[in-house]
């Protein structure tokens, strides 16, 4: 499988998706760290990929959807953006409203 195909399934086949450095348990950078742990405070399981565990990933994720910076927060299959517009989103209470409902859409 091509890596855009690889990248396009875990968007699409999880409600909620972090492309980070590191893994939730174990970031490997401050951006990814403060995006998992928002994710975290929504209450809601959500998957991640870890960039650095995988070169093709790391290299062709910022041609995915033209954004050049990890993590990349997918909701639904789409973009939401980086780590600063993640924790925009949390503080707002923004970003909860839509993880509980991207996850409650994919149980249905």
């Amino acid at each position: 499988m091509d890596v855009m195909d690889r990248i396009d399934e875990q968007v699409k086949n999880h409600p909620v998706v972090l492309f980070m450095k590191g893994t939730p348990q174990f970031p490997m950078c401050g951006f990814s760290s403060r995006a998992a742990e928002a994710l975290k405070r929504c209450g809601e399981d959500f998957a991640y990929v870890n960039v650095l565990a995988d070169a093709e990933i790391f290299e062709n994720l910022p041609r995915y959807a033209n954004w050049p910076t990890f993590p990349q927060l997918y909701i639904n299959g789409e973009l939401v953006g980086g780590c600063d517009i993640t924790l925009e989103m949390f503080q707002s209470g923004e970003l909860e409203k839509a993880v509980k409902a991207a996850v409650a859409t994919k149980q249905d």
